[in-house]
């Protein structure tokens, strides 16, 4: 017997080790999910005087304002979508099927963007094009005239440098495993190489392009700091959202649950697009015979290798011009010329409790995810049963929850008894939690479905119980993953901004937050110098994960 699957025949609610890890596991989804969103949809149907009302929702679909909120989140969706496809496609071909020099620093570069939070990068394209940006002052004293990087645009080319890699990792492993006498035969029957690429390629990667795309659009329409930061008056569903709960004067909690709620609902219609056009489209390789990469020769070769590094040095700009500025003197917020240590003095003297903030918390978030995650994981992937299917399907909620949701609803949620926590390190420790848990429960699944049972079965027939079989078999098998997951884990807990940002306070403020605060203040330096804190942190952590998953990139996403 399996140490979690049930005989045939007893398949039925029994009090075993895991039917209390699958009772523990509702309790949690239902008191740090399913209650905050059904408060959420309450709330949405309620004025501010808790009585029950349309006017929320019949202000969304009439007011100016929130129409072109809505619109805005669909453009920078779909234009991050668009960028990233773009930029990723080009970027997986030339690695996959192109002889590349230095293809071991690109690929460290594409993960340095991957693992650098939206609003650094938002940050390093302001100190470079904004107003009064390096390459932008340059420019108009040379008489050239630039535009600054505000707007609908400065976001969209954040969002493609910034997400290319979801597409670059996923479908250049797909490239790579194509079999080449597909190609070849294709070739033989007289196709052209665009009616090879259209009747051939794209098929086989499509699932992997369609899946590196999702993640860029859920991503893009969740980002709150790229919007708020660059927008200047180009609004957001998540940008408003925060906007109605935080305004000074008259805060509008029922507005900001219903724009909370479409910005899910935008979210679940994707990806419930994207999983049906991957059944739809299902082809496979028989992996053998895989393609060689081609060694190009003259203008070509020099295109193609300038292509590649500018798409990796521009998504790598932000760490790169973070760990720059975080070194020049500063006097105050004001930059001096030449390098100097006075941000990270400063951050000594005034803002220990900030980074302290952030490490205990992400601390804290990351093991009671790795230890609930893994017995969830554990769950999911070895109990074949309808309410283990449903836990695994109700887990994919608050991976699609933008932050400021998870905010928003957690306020809703805990602002009163019995469980009044709005101003505590709990709060934000409990939505990090629930929104990162997923990761952690896919990680380990992953990793136990790799792992037979019968090791499991023996250990519990030489009359281990299974508590023990799980203790001291399964999880040195997978131990690995687990820990792999837990440094994963931690790089996105530290960087989290949105959700920490409407639910800190003075007491608890960390790292993302001073850094978003500090830009908005102008002190680039305090926020130069923090965000190379938060990126070496990101870089140890993801190095060590590396360590652990035998350096395989797409386990990242």
């Amino acid at each position: 017997m399996s140490a979690v699957v049930a005989p045939a025949g007893r398949r039925g609610w029994r009090l075993d080790f895991w039917t209390l890890v699958a009772v523990a596991a509702w309790a949690i989804l239902i008191v740090l999910l399913l209650i905050p969103l059904g408060l959420v949809l309450v709330s949405s149907f309620r004025d501010e005087s808790g009585a029950l009302t349309l006017a929320n929702w019949q202000r969304l679909f009439t007011s100016t304002r929130y129409l072109n909120a809505l619109i805005n989140t669909l453009i920078v969706g779909f234009g991050g979508l668009a960028g990233a496809l773009l930029l990723g496609s080009v970027m997986a071909f030339c690695m996959a099927r192109l002889r590349i020099k230095g293809g071991r620093i690109v690929s460290m570069m594409a993960i340095l963007a991957l693992v650098s939070p939206p609003f650094i990068g938002a940050y390093s394209w302001i100190v470079l094009f904004g107003s009064g940006g390096i390459v932008r002052q340059t420019l108009m004293g040379w008489g050239i005239f630039m535009p600054p990087i505000y707007g609908v645009w400065g976001i969209l080319i954040v969002f493609a440098f910034k997400f290319y890699p979801y597409v670059y990792l996923l479908t250049s492993g797909a490239l790579a495993n194509i079999n080449r006498s597909l190609e070849e035969a294709a070739e033989n029957l007289g196709l052209t190489p665009f009616q090879r690429v259209l009747k051939i390629s794209f098929p086989l990667v499509l699932p992997a392009l369609s899946a590196g795309g999702l993640l860029a659009l859920i991503h893009a329409i969740a980002d709150f700091g790229t919007p708020r930061l660059l927008g200047r008056g180009f609004n957001v569903l998540a940008t408003e959202a925060y906007t109605a709960y935080s305004a000074e004067i008259g805060s509008n909690l029922g507005m900001a649950t219903t724009l909370s709620l479409v910005l899910i609902l935008m979210s679940m219609i994707f990806v419930f697009i994207q999983r049906y056009m991957s059944r739809r489209n299902v082809y496979h390789s028989n992996l053998i015979n895989r393609p060689e990469k081609i060694r190009l020769r003259g203008f070509a070769n020099v295109a193609a290798h300038a292509a590649v590094y500018f798409i990796a040095l521009g998504g790598a700009m932000p760490a790169i011009i973070a760990a720059i500025y975080s070194i020049r003197k500063t006097n105050g917020p004001v930059f001096q010329p030449g390098f100097g240590l006075e941000s990270y003095t400063r951050i000594i003297a005034t803002l220990g409790d900030v980074v302290r903030n952030s490490l205990v918390f992400s601390g804290v978030s990351v093991l009671l995810i790795v230890v609930i995650g893994t017995l969830i994981g554990c769950l999911v992937a070895r109990r074949n049963t309808a309410q283990s299917s449903l836990l695994d399907a109700t887990l994919m909620v608050p991976y699609v929850m933008p932050g400021i949701v998870v905010g928003v609803a957690f306020i809703a949620a805990f602002n009163t008894p019995p469980l009044a926590m709005t101003g505590t390190a709990a709060i934000i420790i409990l939505s990090v939690f629930i929104r990162r848990l997923p990761y952690a429960v896919r990680s380990s699944a992953a990793a136990l479905r790799q792992v037979g049972p019968s090791m499991e079965e023996a250990a519990i027939s030489l009359g281990y119980s299974p508590v023990q079989a799980f203790l001291k078999v399964t999880i040195p098998l997978i131990l690995p993953g687990i820990v792999a997951g837990a440094m994963l884990s931690f790089v996105t807990a530290v960087n989290e901004l949105s959700s920490s940002l409407v639910l800190y306070v003075g007491g608890t403020i960390t790292m993302p937050v001073k850094i978003y605060i500090a830009i908005n203040d102008g002190d680039y330096g305090t926020a130069a110098s923090l965000s190379t804190i938060l990126l070496v942190l990101s870089g140890t952590a993801i190095y060590l994960a590396f360590r652990m998953l035998g350096r395989d990139e797409r386990a990242l996403l």
